[in-house]
C-alpha cells in the first residue's frame, strides 16, 4: 500500500484570503507593489490552499499591524463616548436598551479604518464622526427605524474610513459628520 506524502501545511479560509486581498490591494496603494505584480499575486491570494502558499503571495510585505478590539456594553442605561478617547481598530458597542452616543469628532484613532460592530436592541443611538471621515454602513441591519446618514457633501482627504455593521432592533441610528 502506497500513500500520499501528507502537507501538514494548515488550510485557509475565505476570510484569511480575504484579508491577504485587502493587504494586497493597501500594498499596492501604497505604491509597495505594481499593478501587474498586485495582479499576480491577487490571483496566487484567491487560489492558495494552504497558508504557505497564501505566505508566498505576501512576501515581502510588511507585516501586518494587529489591530486592538474593545467592547463597550451595557444592559440599559446609556453608553457615551467623548472628547480625545482612543479609538481601537475594532470597536463592538452592545446594548439591550438605553442610549449610546459616540462622538468620533475629537477622538485619537489607532487605524486608519475602523470597524464599529453595533448590537442595538432597543434605544437611539447617535454617532458623530471627522468631518473628513468616509462612513460606510453597508454592513448595518436596521429594524423597526431607518438609518439617518447624509454624507458629507464635500469629503475630505486623509480623514478615517469608518465601517459600521451589526444590527439594530427598535430604535434609531443618527450618523452626522462634525462641523468643526
Amino acid at each position: 500500500m502506497s500513500s500520499l506524502p501528507e502537507d501538514r501545511t494548515p488550510l485557509v479560509g475565505d476570510d484569511d484570503r480575504d484579508r491577504a486581498v485587502e493587504r494586497l490591494q493597501q500594498a499596492y496603494t501604497e505604491g509597495r507593489l505594481s499593478h501587474e505584480e498586485m495582479e499576480e499575486r491577487l490571483q496566487q491570494a484567491l487560489t492558495a490552499k494552504t497558508e504557505s502558499e497564501l505566505g508566498r503571495a505576501l512576501a515581502s510585505l510588511p507585516a501586518e499591524r494587529v489591530g486592538t478590539t474593545a467592547t463597550i456594553a451595557a444592559a440599559s442605561g446609556r453608553i457615551s463616548r467623548r472628547g480625545a478617547w482612543q479609538v481601537p481598530r475594532n470597536l463592538k458597542v452592545t446594548s439591550a436598551c438605553g442610549r449610546v452616543r459616540l462622538d468620533l469628532s475629537r477622538a485619537v484613532f489607532e487605524d486608519s479604518v475602523v470597524d464599529i460592530e453595533l448590537q442595538l436592541g432597543t434605544g437611539r443611538a447617535s454617532i458623530t464622526v471627522p468631518r473628513d471621515a468616509v462612513v460606510d454602513v453597508g454592513g448595518l441591519r436596521t429594524g423597526w427605524k431607518d438609518l439617518h446618514y447624509r454624507p458629507a457633501r464635500h469629503p475630505g482627504s486623509g480623514g478615517p474610513v469608518i465601517r459600521i455593521s451589526g444590527a439594530m432592533g427598535f430604535g434609531r441610528l443618527k450618523i452626522r459628520h462634525a462641523r468643526h
